[in-house]
């Protein structure tokens, strides 16, 4: 199977490089500080944050949900389209030009959503961010963690989440602070000023494409020797250590199709719900304080949650691990049903949260397992077109089912079913017979 071509080092790899040599800690951690500010930023244009803005946009332009949330639908279908031709990139030329690109247009297009005068300006930006949040900054965000780290993986996945539910504990709150001090339209400078400022510098300056071009191994494994005491190749020896399936071999496997039909089952639950958190708990009478601090819960124990899975056990396979996520998506989504107060919400959004974590943090993890890191980007292109997808059909679910019948019960029972689906899909998923190099 054919390696990724090397890349001449520039400038900047080579001052890398001189630091490597001086560090006392393995790169690949400064890699992970740069993901995870990425991560971070990631969260701008995140559901749970525009549902901040579902009501105060709503009431300013008279839009229905259905027509808000549809520009979360089409800048999924957006990132459907790009993310099969953008793993082969990340595949050749790293993880950097990707997550540089999304950090800098998210930050750039959630500035000019102060200015919304329409829906079409709305979905105009709004979708291109969106998009990037789909494709770009995924596929460059577990790209690096899978690329840097193989023992490790599951630990600097979680952490990763980690970051990223930060991210989301933090963008929905300040959203919240600034219209009530100044408006929406304010609060959408606020939240794309935040992507640029955490997001952009590090992975412009600091982010490198693959261990082997600083002379490093995954992990900060200690150079292999051959038989003959000589050095032995750190990537050929890297890459012997786990799968090394290409796409077209991936494909032809029923482990593929089964992580892909769990995706298509989990994904429009992890995003209807979350756009729609604080709408439904305003419409269930509760304070829009109460809706947005519980968005924060659900965020927060999304972050406790992928930290957790992070040390799942390694002998216990990775489908348990997925099952269990379709487990807490199935129970929280009926529990929402019955939360009637702000402890029953909280207690909806936290159940939940602990569902997505381990979803943002095991679905990955899975891919990398079951086919390994060499086409990890052409591999995982084809199934975030499924993921962003499923995530774009979510909210018009939501949506729809509540314009149709006044409430959102419809939906939540909905994505109850579609949990319980995927509870089935994750267990009958097996890693495919072992092929390496």
């Amino acid at each position: 199977m054919r390696r990724p071509p090397p890349v001449p080092a520039t400038g900047r790899e080579r001052l890398i490089g001189v630091l490597v040599a001086r560090l006392p800690f393995y790169y690949g951690w400064v890699i992970l500080a740069c993901v995870c500010a990425a991560g971070f930023s990631r969260q701008g244009p995140a559901v749970a944050t525009l549902s901040i803005f579902v009501t105060p946009m709503c009431a300013e332009f008279g839009w229905s949900r259905t027509e808000l949330s549809a520009a979360v639908s089409i800048g999924g279908i957006l990132g459907a389209l790009v993310a099969p031709f953008l793993g082969p990139v990340l595949d050749r030329s790293g993880a950097r030009a990707l997550l540089g690109f999304s950090v800098l247009a998210t930050g750039l297009t959630l500035i000019l959503l102060a200015t919304t005068p329409s829906l079409a300006v709305f979905y105009l930006l709004y979708c291109i961010a969106r998009m990037n949040f789909a494709a770009p900054y995924d596929l460059g965000i577990y790209g690096s963690n899978v690329t840097w780290f193989v023992r490790q993986r599951a630990l600097v996945t979680s952490i990763t989440t980690l970051a990223q539910m930060l991210g989301l504990v933090a963008m929905p709150l300040i959203a919240q602070a600034v219209i009530e001090a100044s408006g929406w339209r304010s609060a959408w400078t606020a939240i794309g000023a935040t992507v640029l400022v955490v997001g952009l510098l590090p992975i412009w300056l600091l982010h490198v494409r693959r261990p082997e071009d600083l002379g490093l191994r995954p992990d900060g494994a200690p150079a292999p020797v051959r038989g003959d005491g000589a050095p032995g190749s750190a990537s050929a020896t890297a890459e012997h250590a786990e799968p090394a399936y290409s796409r077209r071999e991936a494909l032809a496997t029923p482990a593929f199709w089964l992580l892909a039909l769990f995706t298509l089952l989990a994904y429009p639950v992890q995003a209807g719900i979350s756009l729609h958190q604080a709408p439904f708990y305003i419409e269930r009478g509760l304070p829009t304080g109460v809706a947005a601090a519980a968005v924060s819960v659900f965020a927060g124990f999304s972050a406790v949650s992928g930290l957790a899975f992070g040390f799942w056990p390694r002998r216990l396979s990775v489908r348990f691990a997925l099952a269990l996520v379709a487990v807490l998506l199935a129970a929280s989504s009926l529990l929402m049903l019955a939360a009637g107060d702000r402890h029953g919400a909280y207690a909806a959004s936290a159940l939940f949260g602990c569902g997505i974590g381990g979803l943002l943090t095991m679905l990955p993890i899975a891919w990398a397992e079951f086919f390994g890191r060499l086409s990890f980007g052409a591999i995982r292109g084809i199934a975030l077109t499924v993921q962003v997808s499923a995530q774009a059909a979510g909210p018009m679910v939501s949506a729809l089912l509540r314009d149709a019948t006044g409430s959102y019960d419809a939906s939540l029972a909905t994505f109850a079913a579609m949990s319980a689906a995927a509870l089935a899909a994750a267990l009958l998923a097996r890693p495919p017979a072992p092929r390496l190099l």
